[in-house]
């Protein structure tokens, strides 16, 4: 529990430097997760401290207790046995599985290359094929360990929780992204788009850590372009959620 609760507060502690909502913290007997009040708007270089901040209390808490063991202030049995459990915190967390720190990670670097929601989506298939590797590993070496099992449960029912909510979750990533504060953004990035498509499937396209300009163009040929501000207004102040982008053309 210990170990568990140094790793959480190293993501809470980098969060609040960097002025993150943090709406709580939880310990449980087989892991423990801090939950922020932020919906993917910050830039990903912190969200990538953030997360990396918790398996990296793993080091230091290791080099204590070697310094300890070597001193001769901690026996060689309480030694191993702290190392076991530091180490197996430590690589279990970085499992590319959702919503594990490797989990995570996995979806900063899908970030990069592909929209929010694309973004996730892979996030999900690529965490459901590694979590049901961890099944068969489990079945094969250690069926019998309840621990083992109670995680599965809960990596299954997170992972399924995630699923059902995608859509909400990309809502509330565009939602944070015109209501909420988000860092000054240096990347533009244009989408290309057809008069004729909605504007709910642009909004789709919008990218981490990107600031979009929407050219507007009919049968190829570019009849206008627009901020993304507008379509995000467009969609939550004027409540435009089945209009087309053409739509906008003509009015503005």
């Amino acid at each position: 529990m210990i170990i568990i609760f140094v790793h959480e507060m190293g993501h809470a502690i980098s969060a609040h430097f960097f002025s993150w909502r943090i709406k709580n913290i939880m310990l449980l007997p087989f892991g423990g997760v801090a939950e922020v009040d932020e919906h993917g708007n910050r830039s990903l270089k912190e969200e990538f401290i953030v997360v990396l901040a918790g398996p990296i209390q793993h080091l230091w808490l290791q080099g204590t207790v070697f310094l300890l063991y070597f001193f001769g202030f901690v026996n060689p049995d309480d030694y191993q046995l702290f190392s076991f459990y530091n180490m197996t915190i430590l690589l279990f967390n970085l499992l590319p599985i959702w919503p594990l720190d490797g989990g995570k990670l996995l979806f900063i670097l899908f970030s990069n290359f592909w929209s929010y929601q694309k973004a996730h989506f892979h996030m999900m298939i690529s965490s459901l094929i590694f979590l049901g590797l961890y099944v068969v590993s489990t079945v094969l070496f250690s069926p019998t360990h309840l621990n083992m099992w109670v995680i599965t449960t809960f990596l299954i029912y997170s992972l399924y929780h995630e699923h059902k909510n995608r859509m909400y979750s990309c809502l509330r990533f565009l939602m944070e992204r015109y209501y909420g504060k988000q860092a000054s953004i240096n990347h533009i990035k244009p989408i290309v788009v057809e008069e004729n498509e909605l504007i709910y499937d642009v909004l789709l396209q919008f990218q981490r850590g990107c600031k979009h300009l929407i050219i507007v163009e009919r049968d190829g040929v570019k009849i206008s372009q627009m901020d993304e501000n507008e379509l995000l207004h467009a969609y939550f102040a004027d409540k435009l959620t089945d209009s087309k982008i053409g739509d906008l053309v003509y009015a503005y």
